[in-house]
């Protein structure tokens, strides 16, 4: 992909608590997720212009190598549970981008790292919640990227390098999750 445009940023964003801010809350504040939802619609408005491609890495997919989706229409996966009937049924139809996958793969495998393009993965709660907030069109290619199951530091600073040339390209990278996961312990003093 040619530099074209303005440089994106890269990004971390929360994706809230499984499908979060689809929810009628009848424990707790109603309000809990609101400020977070708030955040995450007016994003878009921030950025430099609107972005020719998405990266997303979600800590909801380890692989023993980077590995990229490559589908050209990648499913749902409703990787949170619990909750009720119909945020089972959220739809987010965003294109893949199977080129832009191939890319990310020739880059991470030149700079050494291992790196593969899955064509069967779809994108997981960490893609499609934030991002129906962000982009709700729909209509900007995503492909999501996997940590390298041994979750080496050195190892995705090296991938992060290697990656860092697609903000001149139009691309958007998004790190999606929180810095507190563990929601079976959330409000536990003990976890």
């Amino acid at each position: 992909m040619p530099a074209q445009g303005k440089t994106q940023p890269s990004l971390f964003i929360p994706h809230g608590g499984g499908p979060c801010f689809f929810m009628d809350w009848t424990m707790g504040p109603r309000d809990t997720w609101d400020s977070m939802a708030a955040w995450l619609r007016g994003l878009a408005a921030t950025l430099p212009e609107r972005p020719k491609g998405v990266l997303v890495i979600s800590g909801h997919w380890e692989e023993d190598a980077f590995a990229v989706t490559g589908a050209a229409n990648p499913p749902l996966i409703y990787d949170y549970y619990g909750f009720p009937e119909h945020t089972y049924q959220l739809k987010y139809p965003a294109p893949g981008e199977p080129g832009l996958a191939g890319h990310i793969v020739r880059l991470l495998i030149e700079a050494g790292l291992p790196a593969r393009v899955d064509a069967a993965r779809g994108f997981d709660h960490g893609v499609f919640i934030p991002f129906l907030l962000i982009f709700p069109e729909a209509e900007i290619p995503i492909v999501q990227m996997s940590l390298h199951h041994s979750l080496d530091p050195e190892l995705h600073l090296a991938a992060g390098r290697a990656l860092a040339a697609l903000r001149d390209e139009g691309v958007l990278i998004v790190g999606s999750g929180m810095s507190y996961h563990n929601m079976q312990g959330f409000g536990d003093p003990r976890s």
